[in-house]
């Protein structure tokens, strides 16, 4: 996994290296939280426990799009892709449908749909009333700085009210990037945040963008028997993952049946009656019955008072900031897609928490994203964490490759696919990073997480003992590869 650069904030002051934060903690201090993602909310709750007075304004619902329109939403909607897959899949573990097979399939689309708004809405509702329980206030609007210490909401009431902050914290997210050649329209041509609204499965799916959005979409909607085209400007799909893992997604989806087009950059999209047509830069044309956009996503700034309250952002438009979320004013912090840092919830969280922790005097750690970890929930899963293989012979590293083909557990379960890859540096033998690609790569890669955040050894860590069978015992049979004998 390949860590983006964070950007340095000349113009902040106090101590970065994780032992006191700016000042001795503030009882009482108001805190200003702008955004109710998981940045936000997250931040909201430290400042809670240090005793800090807290408001929080969101103008979409609690949650934020990782809830409301992302992550929630699409992780339920693969979780339902995959049990179709795990059915069809049946015979081989010898469960036969028979009759029944085609009516036991069948996807109804507005009802699953309707699920996954549900859930999010719970999940929504849920964060409101931790907060509120918190003695958070929580206004429903939109927030902007009128100076880095005064934030003016508009209400949902259409009211307008100014809230006094020693500390402001902007975590306002980010929104699917549109292009002007390929304009949504909420109906067949759709960004990721308007999937939810089909009450049909689209006849033939066309993905524009081969990226981890993108790649999750689309096999999503192929295993739950969509035709699906995956159009991708690069030579493979998601090329910013580990090869090996790329290479296998990609052939998992052209064997079951995806249409990938690798080098394809489209130029446009429109719609003709119910069909909407793609145009390639080659002069191509690829007609479906929908469009799904994946091509990134662009942060939301626009509004927020940056340039009158002197916070600067990079050329992409993202807050700058450096590892304790500190932007480049005094008492303004900044968490999440709007930093750009890495497009993760997990990772809004943790600069959420530290911004409140440095910004009222707590103990902290900077953010240090050579120890996040990230996954691409395709099927397999494709799970990451450090340093990458690519990186491998700038560190001084060894890699290790085991087939989960060969591990017992997943012969049990049926499993074909996947690998695990350990990789440690030569002499030390401490784990520097990790891939494994499988089910539930998700919760399999917190071992390896843990190993680099700790800095373990490929020793200690195949030392400590793994259930048999387990698909962890793989993790420990990679590290054993590793192994450097004692030679006397």
């Amino acid at each position: 996994m390949t860590s983006p650069a964070i950007s340095s904030t000349p113009a902040a002051t106090g101590p970065t290296d994780g032992k006191r934060g700016a000042s001795p903690t503030r009882r009482g201090s108001q805190v200003v939280i702008v955004g109710g993602g998981p940045g936000g909310y997250e931040a909201a709750l430290v400042a809670a426990q240090l005793e800090a007075d807290v408001t929080l304004v969101e103008r979409q619902g609690l949650g934020g799009a990782a809830v409301l329109t992302d992550v929630v939403p699409s992780k339920t909607l693969i979780a339902t892709a995959e049990w179709r897959a795990l059915v069809e899949s049946a015979d081989e573990l010898g469960i036969h449908m028979g009759e029944l097979r085609n009516a036991a399939l069948e996807v109804d689309l507005g009802e699953v749909n309707a699920r996954v708004l549900a859930l999010a809405k719970q999940q929504s509702d849920d964060i409101r009333t931790n907060l509120e329980a918190r003695g958070i206030r929580v206004v429903d609007g939109e927030g902007r700085l009128a100076a880095p210490d005064t934030v003016t909401v508009s209400t949902a009431a259409e009211d307008e009210i100014e809230l006094h902050a020693d500390v402001v914290l902007l975590a306002t997210g980010a929104s699917p990037r549109v292009l002007p050649t390929a304009v949504p329209d909420g109906e067949r041509i759709l960004t990721w945040t308007q999937v939810y609204g089909l009450d049909a499965l689209p006849e033939r799916l066309i993905v524009v963008g081969s990226g981890v959005t993108g790649a999750e979409f689309a096999g999503a909607f192929s295993a739950l028997g969509v035709d699906v085209v995956l159009v991708s400007s690069r030579d493979r799909v998601l090329p910013g993952e580990d090869a090996d893992a790329a290479e296998l997604i990609e052939n998992a989806f052209r064997r079951r049946g995806m249409e990938v087009l690798s080098r394809s950059r489209a130029a446009g999209v429109v719609r003709r009656g119910d069909e909407v047509v793609v145009s390639l830069e080659d002069g191509r044309e690829v007609v479906g019955s929908h469009c799904l956009l994946a091509v990134g996503g662009v942060p939301n700034t626009a509004g927020l008072g940056l340039d009158g309250a002197g916070v600067a952002t990079t050329p992409s438009g993202h807050i700058t900031v450096d590892r304790v979320s500190r932007t480049t004013v005094r008492g303004v912090y900044a968490a999440g897609d709007v930093t750009g840092v890495l497009p993760l919830a997990s990772v809004a969280a943790t600069q959420g928490r530290i911004a409140m922790w440095h910004a009222l005097g707590d103990a902290v750690a900077p953010l240090d994203v050579r120890r996040v970890p990230a996954t691409v929930f395709t099927s397999p899963e494709i799970a990451t964490v450090g340093i990458s293989e690519a990186d491998a012979a700038a560190h001084d590293a060894r890699v290790s490759i085991v087939p989960l083909a060969r591990n017992p557990r997943a012969k049990m379960l049926g499993i074909h696919e996947g690998f695990v890859k350990v990789i440690s540096r030569e002499g030390s033998g401490s784990v520097l990073g990790g891939v494994v690609v499988g089910p539930r790569a998700s919760e399999l890669i917190h071992v390896l997480t843990l190993a680099v955040a700790t800095r373990t050894t490929v020793d200690q860590l195949a030392s400590a003992m793994t259930i048999y069978p387990s698909l962890s015992g793989s993790i420990a049979e990679g590290a054993r590869q590793l192994h450097t004998p004692v030679v006397d």
